[in-house]
């Protein structure tokens, strides 16, 4: 038997990581750039976060949410603090895709509506209602097309205003700032009349904070900073440092009816262990303000740096740097960060890299990565 492909695969097998730096099996150390997807935010083995879990195995590891669980209303009212939301319920899963998923169900079941308004470029998952919200045909299968989705263009008022006249939506579903996309950014003027659309219409909006979420844009959701608030927020990735957890915060106004929403796994209790050992490091090390203060450090250089070949977006450590394809014939940046550099980026097709490190990477590792694109760019002219 054989694993199924999914992913192209570099050759590397790592070890052990710590911090911002993983190890392979040979000895060679790479900096961490990307975070396992955005994934590893307070930075790999913090030994806080290894101990909550293994004192959580010491006691116990799972069982079912058909008993109490005090470590999930822990994290719920810890996870309310935080994240400015106190009044919000949490429900609790296992990845962004399902996180998605049922804030979809719910805002169904709330309005009694079936048509969702997404936006092009758009990713929220591959599972199917997920897949049906994105126009890539890559990861779109017939079967996803019987959902009933319509697109539009971020910042695109006036075709949200009209897609507002012509359909009763169930929900509007946006990301914090597009990932896989490309790191676009919605403006706050465009937020602030969805928001108001939204409301005016009675149609529920999700935030997809799954991989701009947990401090990475250097506050909390992404779309903190246009001021506005959501009826429903989605979260993974960052939430438990690598652990499976995702979840959603639930407004006030949407009703909560028991057997509506379910899970097996969501919620357990070493997720719960990890996920507060998660937000407990992010407060004592400032990891947010570490978030803002070495991301605002790095697009500032990246714009010198680049001068004009590229285009700098994002916020915090959330980065995505768009070279001009003219550069990049016969080269690739990415392979030339990992190969020569020793560095682990990502990518969002073969013009964008996206950086996204873990929320502890410090100024000296912030200037590795910036010398070498330095060094790139003056020697690819």
């Amino acid at each position: 038997m054989h694993i199924y492909p999914v992913y192209k695969l570099w050759n590397i097998n790592a070890l052990k990581a710590k911090g911002c730096i993983i190890t392979d099996d040979q000895g060679t150390e790479y900096l961490d750039f990307y975070g396992g997807h955005a994934v590893i935010s307070i930075g790999h083995s913090h030994p806080v976060y290894v101990k909550a879990l293994c004192d959580q195995l010491q006691h116990i590891g799972f069982y079912s949410n058909a008993i109490v669980n005090p470590l999930q209303e822990a994290l719920a009212g810890a996870l309310g603090r935080v994240s400015g939301y106190p009044e919000y319920s949490l429900f609790l899963c296992n990845s962004g895709a399902e996180a998605n998923e049922n804030a979809l169900k719910l805002a169904s079941f709330s309005t009694g509506r079936n048509r969702v308004l997404a936006f092009r470029n758009a990713f929220h998952g591959r599972t199917s209602g997920a897949v049906a919200l994105t126009d890539n045909p890559s990861i779109r299968a017939p079967f996803n097309q019987c959902h009933q989705a319509d697109f539009i263009c971020l910042d695109d008022i006036q075709a949200l205003e009209s897609a507002f006249t012509r359909h009763d939506y169930a929900a509007v579903i946006i990301e914090g700032i597009q990932g896989v996309g490309g790191i676009r950014e919605a403006s706050a003027v465009f937020l602030a009349t969805l928001r108001e659309l939204c409301t005016r219409h009675h149609t529920v909006l999700i935030m997809d904070e799954i991989q701009s979420g947990y401090g990475r844009t250097g506050k909390f959701f992404a779309h903190q900073h246009a001021g506005i608030q959501a009826d429903i927020i989605t979260m993974a990735k960052g939430m438990g440092n690598g652990f499976p957890i995702g979840g959603l915060l639930i407004s006030p106004h949407i009703k909560a009816v028991p057997g509506q929403l379910g899970t097996t796994f969501g919620g357990n209790h070493l997720a719960c262990a990890a996920a507060l050992a998660v937000l407990q490091v992010m407060q004592e090390e400032r990891l947010m303000d570490n978030a803002r203060e070495i991301g605002s450090y790095m697009i500032g250089a990246l714009q010198t740096i680049t001068a004009g070949a590229a285009q700098i977006r994002g916020r915090g450590l959330m980065i995505g740097i768009e070279t001009d394809p003219e550069m990049l014939k016969d080269r690739n940046l990415r392979e030339d960060l990992l190969w020569k550099g020793k560095i682990f980026t990502g990518a969002s097709g073969p013009g964008i890299l996206r950086l996204l490190p873990p929320l502890c990477i410090t100024k000296e590792q912030a200037d590795k990565l910036l010398t070498f694109l330095e060094l790139w760019y003056t020697s690819h002219p």
